[in-house]
């Protein structure tokens, strides 16, 4: 007996035959096609599966987007292998070199399947070693034997057992529900932006009490599937309230009034707003604070309690159309219905000023030294800038004023003298004394 077959027998195993041998090279080409199969799969059709889920409205492009070849084609080399394991009675040695295969490939797919949900690629390896361990051990028939030998690791508490078996059940139920929380969020998000029976705000507010509903919802599966017992938590949960009764009732007041700005809708991504000294178009509504972005490119996070309780502009609640006025004051000898056709005449020229309603201009009195002229405007997009458009027009008026020879006047004062002293009386000595 060779040195081999003596360790096989150690290891409780026969020793090889010629059939054997025949069985293990036919599971080995079986192993080499699934790979081939699984390249295949995610060269040529992982780049149109990425393009397909992106024009799907599946989101941006992104770990899950770019990973689905990798993971459709993983599944591909799983199917080849399971099948090919499950339809022939395989020998003991080509049914372990299947299993092993098969362990791998499920290795390979928790891997990708984790990066591509965003856990990253530390935890994606620590989860790929974990299913590695678990499908080895269902490979040779030890899964049973490893749990308890996981379990024999760690000690008692009361009526409570904590051991190693305890700590890897906990970081895989985590990891597998922390999965398909991301997937179903990604998933409801999806089906949701992609329904037109809702505007932008009730989207987001589906998606934000969805994805509330979905974590509290995995949270009490774990809870049940790890055995724990709700009412130890009942001293923590009277200190949770306490915290959230001092310490958390900003952030739980601006989460609720966070709601209630998307259910009312008040405010919306793309309104114009003014609130205080900020003025800019909202940009994300979020739990915590509004993102309001100001036309010097600064973004500021206002806290939602503040737009619940303040004063709030709105400049595109119910309409997006926002009033324009520019002052200009002319000459007292100006063609005055000359100079108010320029004016309108260069607002109308300008690409961002409507056509309907059609600017128009006003005299708004006679001042000191012109007549004060308004000109009112309509825009639609504030977000775009108001005083860059003031600017713009009054850069037309000059110009169309240089053209007419209207003139835009000087501050003038009239200086009325009554009286003053003769210059021989103001010149003449004072008599001496």
């Amino acid at each position: 007996m060779s040195a081999f077959d003596d360790l096989l027998a150690r290891l409780g195993f026969p020793a090889l035959a010629e059939a054997q041998l025949v069985e293990l090279a036919i599971a080995a080409a079986l192993g080499v096609t699934a790979l081939a199969a699984s390249w295949l799969v995610r060269k040529r059709i992982g780049p149109r599966l990425a393009d397909w889920l992106h024009g799907q409205d599946f989101g941006a492009r992104g770990p899950l987007t770019e990973r689905a070849g990798a993971i459709l084609g993983w599944i591909a080399a799983l199917l080849i292998v399971g099948v090919a394991g499950a339809l022939w009675p395989w020998d003991p040695y080509a049914l372990l070199l299947l299993n092993i295969l098969f362990a791998l490939g499920v290795a390979a797919l928790v891997r990708h399947i984790l990066i591509g949900v965003g856990l990253g690629d530390g935890t994606a390896l620590a989860g790929a070693f974990v299913a590695l361990g678990v499908m080895l051990s269902r490979a040779v028939g030890g899964l049973e034997l490893l749990q308890e030998r996981l379990d024999a690791f760690g000690f008692t508490i009361g009526a409570r057992h904590f051991s190693l078996l305890t700590v890897v059940n906990l970081l895989v139920t985590v990891v597998i529900l922390f999965t398909l929380v991301r997937l179903a969020t990604r998933i409801l998000r999806r089906t949701i932006r992609g329904s037109d029976r809702f505007d932008p705000t009730q989207r987001l507010l589906i998606e934000k009490i969805s994805a509330v509903v979905i974590v509290v919802a995995a949270f009490f599966v774990g809870i049940d599937i790890l055995g724990i017992d709700l009412t130890a938590f009942a001293v923590f949960s009277g200190a949770l309230g306490l915290a959230i009764g001092f310490g958390l009732q900003k952030t739980v007041g601006n989460l609720i009034a966070g709601i209630i700005l998307l259910m009312d809708r008040s405010i919306k991504p793309g309104d114009v707003i003014v609130v205080g000294d900020s003025f800019g178009w909202v940009n994300k509504i979020g739990v915590r604070a509004v993102s309001v972005i100001t036309r010097e490119g600064k973004e500021h996070l206002i806290p939602n309690e503040i737009l619940m309780t303040q004063e709030v502009e709105n400049w595109s609640y119910s309409s997006r159309s926002v009033r324009v006025s520019i002052a200009v004051g002319v000459a007292y000898d100006t063609d005055l219905r000359l100079a108010q056709r320029l004016m309108i005449e260069a607002a109308t020229e300008s690409k961002r000023v409507l056509a309907d309603p059609a600017p128009v201009c006003w005299i708004t009195g006679f001042g000191d030294s012109s007549v004060d002229h308004e000109l009112r405007f309509w825009i639609t997009d504030p977000e775009a800038g108001v005083g860059n458009i003031k600017g713009g027009v009054f850069l037309s008026i000059w110009d169309k004023f240089q053209a007419a020879g209207i003139e835009i006047p000087y501050p003038q004062r009239d200086l009325h003298v009554r009286s003053m002293p003769a210059p021989e009386a103001a010149s003449a000595p004072k008599p001496k004394s």
